[in-house]
């Protein structure tokens, strides 16, 4: 996904959308797909989707506007999501291919939010994650992991500050996930899902 320009990143998403077998790929994504109405039915960071195949037009069914990123993580997760079940395991950014080439986005877009948003805080991170349909871990202080695709679960860790060290924090993601989306994605994904927590509680 570019980083900086998202239109180029959004054409093509919407070419290799076009292309896809839409029964197979719902099966690949753990999705519906409306043979009739020819759309797809996406659960995403707790709310439902339509995306129409073949033009890949995105509605939320709420009626909010969808933004871009968003419309772009989801043409990518339908287009390339493959038959991979979730392995259970997780991995850091840095493990999944190329991942030291966007480490400065990731940290820049997911890491700091997550430190920023909800480590003075991370009751709120619980409070959120489970608005999501997500649950706790037990790693670091505070840990959650968020359904943000059927099969995209990512893992917020936080360790409490004191008073030599701030609040740190890191994200984590199945080990299968470079499976069903590239790695520039969960550059950016991260923060997505981070912003659309703060949005669901007061802090």
């Amino acid at each position: 996904m570019a980083l900086i320009n998202l239109k180029p990143a959004h054409q093509t998403a919407l070419k290799e959308f076009y292309n896809i077998v839409p029964e197979v790929a719902a099966e690949k994504a753990m999705v519906e797909f409306d043979s009739v109405g020819l759309f797809f039915k996406v659960t995403y960071l707790g709310k439902e989707y339509k995306v129409y195949h073949p033009e890949g037009q995105v509605i939320c069914e709420d009626g909010g506007e969808v933004q871009v990123t968003d419309q772009i993580v989801l043409l990518h997760y339908l287009s390339h999501c493959s038959n991979r079940a979730l392995d259970g395991s997780k991995v850091a950014f840095q493990e999944l291919p190329s991942g030291s080439i966007y480490i400065g986005p990731f940290t820049n877009r997911s890491v700091r939010p997550l430190v920023s948003i909800f480590g003075e805080n991370p009751g709120k991170l619980v409070e959120a994650a489970k608005l999501l349909g997500g649950w706790e871990e037990d790693l670091g202080d505070v840990a959650v992991t968020v359904p943000v695709l059927p099969k995209i679960p990512i893992t917020f860790v936080l360790w409490e500050g004191d008073d030599e060290f701030p609040p740190s924090g890191n994200v984590l993601f199945d080990a299968s996930a470079s499976s069903h989306l590239h790695t520039e994605d969960y550059a950016l994904l991260p923060g997505l899902a981070l912003w659309a927590m703060k949005k669901l509680i007061k802090m």
